[in-house]
């Protein structure tokens, strides 16, 4: 490719807020609850990357062919891969290996890229050391050109607080929140240079180990963690898992015996029952997003819920800034 972005380029992220800023020189955007890519394009050569660099084009067919007839050769977008009134799962079934499925699905429920950035313009140049007013700007005018390709979404974009609020009656609905961008910030790649806020705390947790039934083989709890910044991986909290602790227990079952929590660990005495439950040790491979009821003094207060898998996520990304918010 003849662009200047670098297929490697790892997306800006989100730190968690409790509110949306009040301050002049931030623009509001909605949070889609897809997946994250960003798309590259240098003439009939198209790249879909996820958050952790791999590649999304064979499951995504459809929005490989609608990049190939944009009226812009040369481009790189930052979006979300969605699937219009579905819900996740309809999503997730897309990482398939079977390319028939992948074609089946796309012709069933064709998927939208949400696109909230440009990084580089039509003669490959990078503009990710432009101020994000600049690139909206540009995006915006990219878009006079595309907006008649379906597959091809920009994102709504407000400086007024109650206009983003009014977007909070859709979460759940294909949304899931609200991001705050500094329009006078460049693009930080890997960095967590935005504001998310959501209504619910929801966190992406590295699975450190596992509470089994008593006398049984089934997983009663999930033990959650993330890592601080001298990479420690710290207990926050356990995930009940209801009826599904034996399927679960199949999935874990190839990460026993890793080393599990690095830093604060679970375990001990029971202030409930006076008995020690002991934690089986996993290696930390797997992430999961989870609900927390309360989260204080960076722990779970409650229990969490298990909400999905996060194939997508890397786990050293689950950092303890999630449960510490600015």
């Amino acid at each position: 490719m003849t662009v200047e972005v670098p297929l490697t380029l790892q997306p800006m992220e989100a730190v968690p807020v409790d509110d949306l800023p009040t301050a002049k020189g931030w623009l509001l955007e909605p949070k889609y609850d897809g997946f994250r890519c960003i798309l590259f394009r240098d003439g009939d050569a198209v790249n879909l990357q996820s958050r952790r660099q791999r590649p999304l084009g064979r499951y995504f067919p459809e929005i490989v062919d609608a990049a190939r007839q944009l009226p812009i050769r040369r481009l790189v977008f930052d979006g979300e891969l969605i699937i219009p009134d579905q819900p996740f799962d309809t999503l997730q079934l897309r990482l398939h290996p079977a390319a028939s499925r992948v074609q089946m699905l796309s012709r069933l429920h064709p998927a939208q890229i949400v696109v909230f950035d440009l990084l580089a313009d039509e003669d490959g140049c990078s503009l990710l050391k432009r101020p994000f007013s600049d690139r909206r700007h540009a995006l915006e005018a990219a878009f006079k050109r595309v907006e008649k390709n379906p597959s091809f979404v920009l994102s709504k974009a407000t400086s007024s607080l109650a206009t983003a609020r009014g977007w909070l009656k859709r979460v759940g609905r294909g949304l899931d929140g609200i991001v705050a961008k500094r329009l006078d910030l460049p693009y930080r790649p890997g960095e967590r240079a935005m504001q998310k806020y959501k209504i619910w705390k929801t966190v992406d947790c590295v699975v450190g180990g596992v509470y089994y039934r008593r006398g049984t083989q089934a997983v009663e709890y999930l033990l959650m963690g993330l890592y601080d910044d001298a990479g420690r991986l710290n207990y926050v909290g356990r995930c009940g898992v209801g009826g599904d602790g034996q399927e679960i227990a199949t999935l874990l079952k190839s990460l026993i015996g890793g080393s599990g929590f690095t830093g604060n660990a679970p375990g001990g005495t029971s202030r409930w029952s006076g008995r020690e439950r002991k934690p089986v040790p996993l290696q930390p491979r797997l992430v999961a997003e989870v609900s927390a009821d309360h989260v204080e003094n960076g722990r779970f207060r409650h229990g969490s819920r298990l909400i999905r898998w996060r194939d997508d996520k890397d786990p050293h990304a689950c950092t303890m800034d999630q449960v510490t918010p600015r």
